[in-house]
């Protein structure tokens, strides 16, 4: 078996990758070798087209409701004679706040790089992904990780960067179209 990649320089985010008696840790996370499925590494991209719908979608909305509002408060003050600079004043600072959310949230999209990451599946629902200053390493580090599942006796230890995102916000995996079935989005037979 081919030794591991050389361990990189220590980072503030830095997490262990190891692999010993049948157990792949990833940081504190421990991965069974016989529940891995998949090993490999690929580009994570953020959502950026979904995002800017969202957020599109979310303005939308939120002007609407602000309009909507302050036409009901307007022929309710004209109808009753009274002011309706209060709710107005809610409605609208409401309203702003929450295009502020929303443009706090596209922009953190927008300005999300794409991340070069090495992804492990398991036979359940568990995903781990960890990524590097250097794409070559995580490329190099797949094989030492197949032949761990391989081989009982392998053991080896990397370090590597933390990945911290949050996966709403990127592509990741495989695109797969479904075909038939309950609850898949696709276009279905006839």
């Amino acid at each position: 078996m081919p030794p591991p990649p050389a361990v990189p320089p220590r980072t503030v985010r830095a997490v262990d990758l190891r692999v010993g008696k049948r157990l792949l840790w990833v940081g504190a996370a421990a991965y069974p070798l016989q529940n891995i499925t998949r090993v490999y590494t690929f580009t994570m991209t953020p959502r950026r087209k979904e995002a800017t719908l969202r957020f599109l979608k979310r303005t939308a909305l939120i002007l609407s409701v602000a309009f909507a509002l302050t036409i009901v408060a307007g022929l309710t003050a004209i109808a009753d004679g009274s002011m309706a600079g209060g709710i107005l004043t809610f409605v609208w600072i409401g309203a702003v706040a929450a295009l502020v959310f929303s443009i706090v949230d596209l922009f953190s999209v927008l300005s999300a790089p794409a991340q070069y990451v090495l992804a492990v599946e398991t036979s359940g629902p568990s995903i781990a992904m960890v990524t590097s200053a250097d794409p070559h390493q995580l490329d190099r580090l797949v094989a030492p990780i197949v032949q761990a599942i391989e081989n009982p006796e392998a053991e080896f230890h990397v370090e590597v960067e933390q990945l911290l995102v949050n996966p709403s916000n990127y592509y990741f995996g495989d695109n797969v179209n479904m075909y038939g079935g309950t609850g898949n989005v696709g276009m279905g037979k006839s």
